[in-house]
């Protein structure tokens, strides 16, 4: 959890920032990367598969909205998660 928290801090824009589309994101790929690894020993675990999906489809449309409004900040939650794109 620590390098979360420390990706997280780096993306907060003050420091109460919990809703900006920047933490969002952050905290989405935390919950995508333990679903992953859950479902990699889990492998007919359906119903968390189908809700990765849909954490995977959030993301992508918090991405898609960083990138039309601010490239600079989606930049750097690119980079800061490590994410490809």
């Amino acid at each position: 959890m620590s390098e979360a928290t420390t990706a997280l801090d780096n993306l907060q824009l003050h420091e109460k920032d919990t809703g900006s589309a920047d933490v969002q994101v952050a905290r989405l790929s935390y919950r995508i990367l333990h679903l992953t690894e859950h479902l990699g020993m889990h492998k007919k675990d359906h119903s968390t598969r189908r809700g990765l999906l849909k954490l995977v489809a959030r993301r992508r449309k918090l991405l898609d909205y960083l990138a039309r409004t601010e490239n600079d900040r989606y930049q750097k939650v690119i980079k800061a998660l490590g994410l490809r794109r």
